[in-house]
């Protein structure tokens, strides 16, 4: 006999089935807030590179775009958790949203000579490969962000917004510290999950030869 909506279930009789909650559409708050961050990737780049990529005025627009994405990226992945708004496009678009607007920064900075190449590949590098590596050992478990992984994105993000700005003085001093501090963070951060990923996967390897 086909049960109707709430009929008992034959493992719990005189209990109603419980109802399945909807998927969550694509159309919600949280992915919007995310393919916003990706479409001021290009507005961002274009206002960092206007009239020669130097005047103040469109560095503090070019400043203004970058700042909002970075807000978005604070607040979709909250919400998305909350709120049950997880869906499989969130989980693919929130890092390459996030990917996008910094390493557009950071490779636009470089290119206008306001911040050295090096600083650009030590941490553009070490973005693809934790991210090559979390995919390396994801069958024996997942990765979680880490306090301080979650302190150099702030501090990241910081440093990267006061170099889009066009400063002098000791506010240049400070951001020249506070980008320093980022990359000792990146680097930091980079050798605590490699140690969590060869851990993970010793443990996952040590299970595999057990059940066997």
């Amino acid at each position: 006999m086909i049960q109707g909506p709430g009929a008992p279930t034959a493992a719990h009789p005189g209990r109603p089935a419980a109802a399945v909650p909807p998927s969550p559409g694509i159309w919600n708050i949280a992915n919007m807030l995310t393919m916003l961050r990706l479409l001021l990737v290009p507005v961002f780049v274009a206002l960092l590179f206007a009239d020669g990529g130097h005047d103040p005025k469109w560095r503090s627009v070019a400043w203004a775009a970058f700042a909002i994405a970075m807000i978005t990226d604070l607040f979709d992945g909250e919400l998305a958790r909350r709120k049950g708004l997880v869906t499989d496009f969130g989980k693919i678009a929130d890092p390459i949203a996030d990917k996008a607007i910094m390493g557009s920064a950071l490779i636009g900075l470089s290119i206008l000579g306001d911040l050295p190449w090096w600083v650009t590949v030590v941490i553009l590098a070490r973005e693809l490969g934790i991210t090559l590596m979390r995919f390396w050992v994801i069958r024996y478990g997942v990765i979680p962000a880490s306090r301080g992984g979650k302190l150099k994105t702030l501090t990241q993000g910081i440093a990267v917004g006061m170099y889009v700005l066009e400063l002098t003085g000791w506010l240049a001093t400070a951001r020249a510290v506070l980008m320093g501090l980022a990359v000792l963070l990146t680097v930091g951060t980079a050798l605590d999950y490699v140690g969590q990923a060869l851990r993970l996967r010793r443990e996952g390897l040590a299970a595999e030869r057990a059940g066997r």
